[in-house]
């Protein structure tokens, strides 16, 4: 499964109801402290429930909130299911898609920290006669078949008996898009913990550096590593062998256990008898804690944190290189086996501390991760180096509305033929810049339209200095005044160009270049 959308509402500053649209590769920009990490933190929250890189936090909750929701939109779904016991049946079938034929889930927190339930938006039937199946015991769907004399061979599976009673009334269903609370009762919580195995994986590397011997941004690869190891179906002998060993230590816990207890019955029996060992069931353990401490060290076991932040995150950046080149080519062997395990990387401002030469190839090594089978990528940057490697709609801009909401929107191709980060601050928050500036007149330029780009501005004076020392005067629009003055710092002739004049060519070169796109096209 992948993310299609993720739905905030009331989450920090999330305050309205925001839609954010997700692709394979993701990334949000935007200003300092904007929200861009919310999003990944959010997501967090959402596939790890507190046991991730986050906590769940009383000030999550937008002030004045009583409530927030964090709700996934998942496309690219499995083409069967199992929701009871070990019969398949499909998302479809159980009426648990929404009306775009998507799996919507929603998770709602009251008070903060107050879980208050998973929550399915689906398209289900709402008739009273077949209404809420999905929270009746067998017994109750027995009852429902024996009293319309439904014919169903099989009544001891709850899958198949839904399904023979909403057959039943196949032409008055009623169906309504609802929300179907999945953890309201002991038998729809026994469904969502088996379709809750088919979510991805879902690993957030934080941009905020622990300075410990266990350096969590080294620790992180390891541990993704690990998490995915177990969780791979594919490893059937492994995870054949570890239930054998968590079933013989049970065995012998519950031996001891017996034991102490035929004791304590002699000394006194009533105390035995309300005491009673707790041993968790071989498919309760989590093999991967067992790994938690794993971590990558340098020479003579010093510690990799000792080493400067570039290294630190050099480490981090090799493992998606690494980890975009083995998912490519396991890719075909997944697909024959049928393995749909999705797994998602979030990371934040993955170029901390990289130079240009390494940020151009963790964009490749990122790009070309989010392009392998059943892999999402997302991230946040303030890197224009990032940036310029992206598609247009690969880009989500974070930025606030004209009524002080918090709004994600796609970038569009703008201006410029190819994302420019410069481009995108100037559009959300008029942000001008000397490169933004370089940027419009080597477009105009590279059109061959500055003639008639310049043709009837005003000019100001500009004193030029030719190699042999002499100068002359010539006159110059602002928009050449600023680029020569920019270009040539050895020149002292000129007075350096004002804000002001900044902003005035840049609006005016914006102005000229949507004019002729317009007339071209």
């Amino acid at each position: 499964m992948k993310i299609k959308k993720v739905v905030l509402t009331n989450f920090r500053g999330y305050r309205s109801r925001t839609v954010i649209d997700f692709n394979d590769l993701t990334v949000f920009v935007g200003r300092n402290d904007i929200g861009k990490s919310t999003i990944l933190e959010a997501l967090d929250l959402f596939f790890n429930e507190g046991k991730g890189a986050l906590k769940i936090d009383k000030e999550d909750i937008t002030v004045g909130a009583n409530e927030y929701s964090i709700e996934v939109v998942f496309t690219n779904l499995p083409e069967e299911v199992v929701v009871d016991a070990t019969f398949r049946t499909t998302l479809a079938d159980e009426y648990l898609l929404n009306g775009d034929g998507d799996l919507d889930i929603i998770k709602k927190y009251r008070s903060g920290t107050k879980f208050a339930g998973t929550y399915i938006r689906a398209k289900h039937p709402t008739n009273p006669e077949c209404a809420n199946l999905l929270l009746k015991k067998v017994t109750e769907l027995r009852a429902i078949i024996r009293s319309q004399g439904i014919e169903c061979d099989n009544q001891s599976t709850n899958s198949v008996m839904r399904k023979a009673i909403w057959d039943n009334y196949a032409d008055n269903l009623q169906l309504s898009e609802i929300d179907l609370d999945v953890t309201a009762g002991d038998d729809t919580k026994k469904i969502w913990a088996k379709l809750s195995s088919f979510l991805p994986m879902y690993t957030l590397f934080q941009s905020d550096r622990q300075n410990t011997d266990g350096d969590k941004e080294v620790q992180d690869p390891l541990k993704a590593a690990v998490a995915q190891f177990f969780q791979d179906p594919q490893n059937i002998e492994l995870h054949e062998k570890l239930t054998e060993i968590a079933t013989q230590v049970e065995e012998k816990l519950k031996e001891v256990s017996d034991r102490t207890l035929a004791k304590l019955r002699e000394m006194d029996p009533a105390v035995a008898d309300t005491l009673k060992p707790v041993i968790p069931s071989p498919t309760q353990l989590k093999w991967a804690d067992v790994f938690k401490s794993v971590s990558i060290t340098a020479d003579e076991n010093v510690p990799i944190n000792k080493r400067g932040s570039g290294v630190k995150r050099l480490v981090l950046l090799n493992f998606f290189r690494a980890e975009a080149e083995w998912r490519q080519e396991e890719a075909e062997r997944r697909r024959e086996i049928g393995d749909d395990t999705g797994i998602i990387y979030a990371i934040e401002e993955p170029e901390t501390s990289q130079h240009f030469s390494n940020q151009k190839i963790l964009a490749d090594a990122l790009i070309a991760l989010s392009q392998t089978q059943n892999t999402q990528v997302i991230l946040t940057t303030h890197s224009g180096v990032f940036v310029k490697k992206l598609q247009f709609n690969d880009l989500r801009l974070v930025a606030v509305n004209d009524a002080g909401d918090k709004c994600v929107t796609p970038i569009q191709s703008s201006l410029l033929v190819y994302p420019s980060l410069n481009e995108v601050n100037y559009t959300a928050f008029g942000e001008v810049t000397e490169e933004y500036h370089d940027e419009l007149y080597g477009f105009i330029e590279g059109h061959s339209w500055l003639s008639d780009y310049e043709n009837g501005k005003p000019r100001i004076s500009y004193v030029r200095l030719f190699p042999n020392g002499t100068t002359r005067n010539e006159q110059r629009t602002i928009t050449h005044y600023i680029r020569d003055v920019m270009h040539h710092p050895e020149n002292t002739n000129n007075p350096k160009y004002t804000y002001q004049m900044l902003q005035q060519s840049v609006a005016d070169m914006r102005a000229y270049i949507e004019t002729r796109i317009a007339t071209t096209h």
